[in-house]
């Protein structure tokens, strides 16, 4: 089992509102692949960085791994959060580095501070931030500074820096929001081989209803930092799908994640390991 949460209810340190998550209890297996959806604000995000041990449940029980993160020592959890990728939707690049460093940065759980300091000066290993980037028909970017990229192809550089890792479970929170409809399909395709061909963990929160039901075996729908539903996708229906959206235009204050910090190569290791 990958991850278990039962009656967790997760609140941001420094939010006056009410609990972002309430009362969640979810299981996922070790493979599988998972859609989040809802409305704006439904508590898709702060779901990723719990899971991903940024955030510290309030009260509940959390396992990840066969193990509640929050009773192992700092070094544990840290050994055990390289087992993890969280890919935000805005990805954490610095905008005066080149690409195949921040690419590389997806192999920063696997070295020391001192060989993460080198690669920034010298990449250690641009071979495979290329073939990173080819699967997402970036290879040409290999060397451009981040500044330079387009929305879309920041946000592929993330997923290939989530190729480059190590990772056991892939965390990602929109990762099509820039992409054109070809090439949120081509993204979300590699994203789902990779994951298949190591028997990784895929949760990815979507905007994009109809890429969720194609390509998803379960969906989960969020409002107000609670499930409303858990299905496979044979069995989501559209009275199910309007009910989840229904007056969803009103203010929300589930999904605000905390702010990323800047850039240091310790934040950057950080980054990494969540």
């Amino acid at each position: 089992m990958t991850f278990s949460l039962t009656n967790l209810s997760v609140r941001h340190p420094s939010a006056t509102a009410p609990n972002a998550l309430s009362d969640l209890s979810l299981s996922v297996a070790q493979g599988e692949q998972i859609a989040l959806i809802g409305p704006s604000g439904a508590g898709k995000t702060t779901l990723l960085h719990t899971l991903a041990c940024a955030l510290r449940p309030e009260q509940g029980n959390f396992t990840l791994f066969g193990a509640d993160p929050w009773r192992l020592s700092s070094s544990a959890r840290h050994a055990m959060r390289a087992r993890l990728f969280l890919a935000p939707q805005t990805p954490p690049l610095p905008p005066r580095q080149r690409v195949v460093s921040a690419v590389l940065a997806g192999l920063l759980p696997q070295w020391s501070v001192w060989r993460a300091v080198i690669s920034l000066i010298k990449p250690t290993d641009p071979a495979a931030a290329f073939d990173a980037l080819a699967r997402f028909n970036l290879q040409d970017k290999l060397y451009a500074r981040v500044d330079r990229l387009s929305g879309g192809e920041r946000q592929r550089c993330g997923m290939a820096r989530c190729l480059i890792s190590r990772a056991d479970a892939f965390l990602v929170d929109e990762p099509l929001s820039a992409l054109d409809p070809a090439l949120a399909l081509h993204t979300l395709a590699v994203l789902q081989q990779e994951a298949t061909a190591r028997q990784a963990t895929l949760i990815c929160s979507l905007h994009q209803l109809e890429l969720a039901r194609a390509h998803f075996p379960r969906i989960i729908g969020l409002r107000d930092g609670r499930i409303v539903f858990d299905v496979l996708r044979e069995n989501l229906t559209e009275a199910m799908i309007a009910s989840l959206y229904r007056h969803a235009d009103r203010p929300q204050a589930a999904d605000q994640a905390p702010p990323t910090p800047g850039f240091d190569i310790h934040a950057a290791v950080q980054t990494a390991r969540c």
